[in-house]
């Protein structure tokens, strides 16, 4: 046997997809062919977490995974069925874990998922189980404590677990814990409260009572030990609506909402279940509240309503064929709907309203159903008749229900369950409208802002009433919902928000100064506190929302509003410094300028405002600029001139000066822009002292960075002598330079200057000369001149005599007349020494000259040519001092080998103009002589020719490696 693998159903008729889902009916009864054959009639069925169990009359049990259809377990109950009697109900928990199984003759068996043998539940045999209470903490490998509900009233607590064991039962124990008058236990429901472990709720009813207990439980020493409820139902009493007995068989169930489709697992806390009770008078139904302990029964039955009987049986004439039945036979919740089982049709109601949505008949005349079943898990519903099986689909049951929530002004409900664009704007629309009649414009406009309702009317409305703050809030909601591209709508909503803003703030503070005056501190506090939290507000508005502002038009209208903090707040934060910076700087705030540039790292800014700066706060701006390397100091240049134009203390105090020497000294600039400056306020300073200057122009050395033509320019014009000394000697205008120094008396700049073209004595005497003159000119007697004599090695008595009157006594300086007179005799006998000495030389070279025509070599009659080992008196021939001989052409051939391209070019020409007779006569001799002095200028073994040729291997390519060989 097998069903159809599509998830074991195969549907009566198609959907057309294309089709809109908002005409599609909520629920769709589907047949479902079972794909193998059924012996015997169905008589009781169960479906809990996708697993199908269906019980035959010939005693079998069919267990199906809907997740693997293939795969169906077929299982006996122990005895047959004359022994036990027919099946006729069973009890299967949300997981499918555990199977409750009821006979005709008070037979109950236990079926554990992972078994396949029925195990009878002997403690229990002879009670009519009419319904049964899983226990809320499933699943399990037991059942733990559940709720048995029988037929005489009794209510039971049993725990049963699955044993190999033959002889040991699988109920642990059976404990009666109270037992109602009414009748048959109809229905039974447990669940923990939220939030507390050993609080339990336990839903009852019978034909014509409904029951609602709260309490704890007891705990046992461990699981399975004992009794848990017998505490509750001791301590606590229920809840009870009552309605008029009906007949005996008048049907009653308690039928509970299934876990909502986004719910994974059993245990998750599910709030506010559903109920029904299906009574004589029709189905009662309402919330399972789970807020609160205390009286939560009266809440629940506050709450809950009565759906008539007649109201689900009345049918119109739209109908195919009216129902035979006039009960309702059996009903099932789903998440917004009652399903009702009337006969042989099938009815939903809407929970909310009471209103039909579904009227359908389904079995055939004379066909009777088993009844109406739920998944709590997987949220599916079936229908079971004898010998079919059909599942009811629900498609978008909550389409409705934001209309429903909309009518009974549930505006937040009503909005968490639209689904579409145009519904959610409706919900917001008719939310903004009822809280505007309410008076409560402030949520009203939070609701608007995401509504679709016209802006100018929401706004004129507000505008209209004098709700300044709700058209705020309403501003600043709409804001949010215009997205990036609409940039003209973005802009014009917040420039107007700016506006609103501006004009509350004006307006808490004109509130304020008057309570102030009228002594009214509670409210003057209230007013301040709620300024501070419209201004956080303003804040945190042009922080997010900046980009849509424009800069122009909102400085116009805070302006407009002499909003001076606000304004200086938004040009901070679009971080338009420039701004701030010529606010401050028009109302001479500098502290407050200055405060703004310390945050700056945009040089521009630093340029732009440099000038105004130092010539108000120099100290405070030269301090920032030099926390700042990056800058470029030339184009602060102008500001240091300005201020140095006005300024009037000493150079120590000079803010300028002490910026450039940092930007020299510590960044190493060497612009010359730089230098100059430096140089131009250090001369055209009005103190007479040239030290800081000339320290600066000492530090430059040999290569100044200044310009040194725009230095003298400026110390001649500001009468720096002692700097254009300095300027004239680096540039090596040293007679210039001595002879100002000299002009203004200054000698010993003047000695120290001629000291130093040490390379040039000819100079260097000349500028010595100079400096003697002045000294002598200056000086009251010989002896001061004889003495500056001495400071130059270069200087002669007779070199100074030219500059001594003609009337001095030469008393004065015998002494060094005959000293100098002594030295030129000593310099006279060394010079007749040397004309000796060189007279003996050219007598030598004389004699040598004359003996190189009488030089000769021996040459022995077998000696051969060192280059080619020939015999050497075979061809022409050279033999050098060395006594190394070579044939002429072998020994121009090694020449050509080693010379340069020139020479080797030179050799070439001469051979060809000898061997092809191109000269003759005299000629041909002076290029023969030219040719033999070009190869034969020296032996190639002995001069640089072999020095050359270090790098040579010993063993050439020719040669033979083995004569090599020790």
């Amino acid at each position: 046997m097998a069903l159809n693998a599509d998830n074991g159903l195969a549907g009566a008729s198609s959907l057309l997809h294309d089709l809109d889902g908002e005409s599609l009916p909520i629920f769709d009864i589907e047949p479902v062919q079972l794909q193998f054959s059924i012996a015997a009639d169905f008589v009781a069925a169960q479906v809990a977490n996708n697993v199908l169990v269906l019980a035959l009359s010939n005693g079998r049990i069919l267990r199906i995974d809907l997740n693997k259809p293939e795969d169906i377990d077929d299982i006996d109950i122990p005895k047959r069925v004359s022994e036990v009697g027919v099946i006729t109900r069973m009890f299967l928990d949300p997981t499918a874990s555990h199977l409750l199984i009821c006979t005709t003759l008070g037979e109950n068996y236990y079926l554990h998922t992972q078994s396949r043998q029925p195990r009878p539940l002997s403690r229990l045999r002879g009670v009519a189980i009419e319904s049964v209470a899983w226990n809320p903490s499933l699943p399990t490998s037991t059942t733990r404590e559940i709720l048995i509900g029988a037929s005489d009233g009794n209510i039971y607590e049993t725990f049963i677990e699955p044993s190999a064991e033959f002889y040991r039962k699988e109920e642990k124990y059976l404990k009666a814990l109270h037992k109602l008058p009414d009748g048959p236990v109809t229905g039974l429901w447990v669940d923990d409260m939220a939030g507390k472990a050993d609080t339990r709720r336990i839903v009852i009813c019978t034909q014509s009572r409904l029951f609602h207990l709260v309490g704890r439980v007891g705990r046992g020493g461990h699981e399975g030990s004992g009794s848990i409820y017998t505490k509750l139902f001791d301590t606590e009493q229920p809840v009870i609506h009552e309605i008029s007995r009906g007949s005996a068989a008048s049907p009653s169930t308690l039928a509970v909402s299934p876990d909502p489709p986004a719910s994974a697992a059993y245990e998750d806390a599910v709030p506010d279940r559903a109920f029904a009770w299906l009574s004589a008078q029709g189905v009662y139904h309402g919330k399972l509240l789970t807020g609160g302990v205390n009286d939560l029964g009266n809440k629940v039955y506050a709450e809950a309503k009565m759906l008539p009987r007649s109201q689900i049986l009345s049918t119109d004439a739209s109908m195919r064929r009216k129902s035979s039945g006039d009960a309702i036979d059996d009903v099932v919740l789903t998440q917004w709907h009652i399903v009702c089982l009337i006969g042989d049709r099938v009815v939903a109601a809407n929970r909310l309203t009471g209103s039909i949505v579904y009227d359908q008949v389904l079995l055939e005349s004379g066909q009777k159903a088993l009844g109406l079943y739920v998944d709590q898990q997987k949220n599916t519903f079936w229908l079971f008749t004898a010998q079919d099986v059909f599942e009811i689909v629900v498609k978008d049951e909550d389409r409705d229900i934001w209309q429903i929530m909309l009518q009974r002004q549930q505006f937040d409900t009503a909005l968490q369950y639209a689904h579409t664009i145009a519904q959610k704007e409706a919900v917001a629309t008719a939310s903004g409208d009822y809280l505007t009649e309410k008076g409560m414009f402030i949520e009203a406009a939070g609701v608007y802002g995401k509504s679709s309702k016209p802006f100018e009317d929401v706004a004129l409305s507000f505008m209209d009433h004098g709700q300044n703050d709700a058209l705020r809030k309403y501003l600043l909601t709409k804001l949010t919902t215009y997205k990036k591209p609409q940039i003209m709508q973005r802009m014009m909503v917040a420039t107007w928000l700016v506006e609103v803003f501006m004009a509350k703030l004006n307006s808490l503070e004109d509130s304020i100064a008057v309570e102030a005056e009228a002594g009214g501190d509670v409210q003057s506090a209230q007013s301040r506190q709620q300024l501070e939290l419209v201004r956080e507000e303003f804040h945190a508005f042009v922080g997010k929302q900046k980009a849509d502002l424009d800069r122009r038009t909102i400085y116009d209208i805070i302006s407009s509003h002499a909003r001076e903090e606000e304004l200086l707040f938004f040009a901070n934060t679009i971080n338009d410094y420039n701004y701030e910076l010529s606010y401050w700087v028009q109302r001479e705030r500098w502290t407050d300028a200055l405060g703004v540039l310390k945050k700056q790292t945009d040089p521009d800014v630093f340029y732009r405002y440099s000038s105004v700066l130092m010539t108000h706060t120099a100290h405070e701006l030269v301090e920032i600029l030099m926390r700042h390397a990056t800058l470029e100091p030339r184009r602060i240049i102008p500001a240091m001139l300005d201020y140095n134009r006005n300024f009037s203390g000493p150079l120590s105090h000079n803010q300028a000066l002490r910026y450039l020497h940092f930007v020299i000294n510590q960044l190493q600039s060497t612009d010359a822009a730089v230098h100059n400056t430096l140089v131009s306020i250090y001369a055209s300073h009005e103190s007479k002292t040239e030290s800081g200057l000339l320290a600066y122009l000492e530090s430059q050395g040999d290569e100044p960075n200044f310009d040194p033509d725009f230095a003298l320019r400026l110390c001649i014009q500001h009468k720096r002598t002692l700097s254009c000394v300095h300027i004239y000697t680096n540039m090596g205008q040293y007679i210039q330079a001595v002879d100002l120094a000299l002009s203004h008396n200054e000698v010993e700049y003047a000695s120290s200057i001629a000291d130093r073209p040490t390379s040039n004595p000819a100079l260097r005497k000349k500028l010595w000369l100079a400096v003697a003159r002045k000294v002598i000119s200056q000086s009251n007697g010989i002896k001061t001149a004889i003495e500056f004599l001495k400071q130059c090695d270069l200087l002669k008595i007779e070199d100074l005599i030219p500059f001594f009157p003609d009337f001095v006594v030469i008393d004065d300086f015998k002494e060094e007349i005959c000293t100098a007179l002594e030295d030129y005799s000593h310099n006279i006998d060394a010079l007749k020494k040397e004309m000796d000495e060189s007279s003996h030389t050219a007598s030598n070279i004389k004699l040598d000259i004359a003996a190189l025509d009488h030089r000769y070599a021996i040459v022995e009659p077998g000696e051969k040519c060192y280059v080619c080992n020939l015999p050497l008196l075979s061809r022409q021939f050279f033999v050098f001092p060395c006594q190394h001989a070579f044939h002429s052409d072998c020994l121009g051939r090694k020449v050509l080998e080693q010379a340069g391209v020139s020479k080797s070019r030179r050799i070439r020409e001469c051979q060809v103009s000898i061997s092809k007779g191109l000269v003759s006569g005299a000629q041909k001799d002076v290029m023969v002589a030219e040719l033999d002095a070009l190869v034969a200028s020296a032996c190639i073994l002995c001069s640089d020719y072999a020095i050359k040729r270090i790098d040579d291997p010993f063993i050439g390519p020719d040669d033979d490696v083995n004569e090599w060989a020790l």
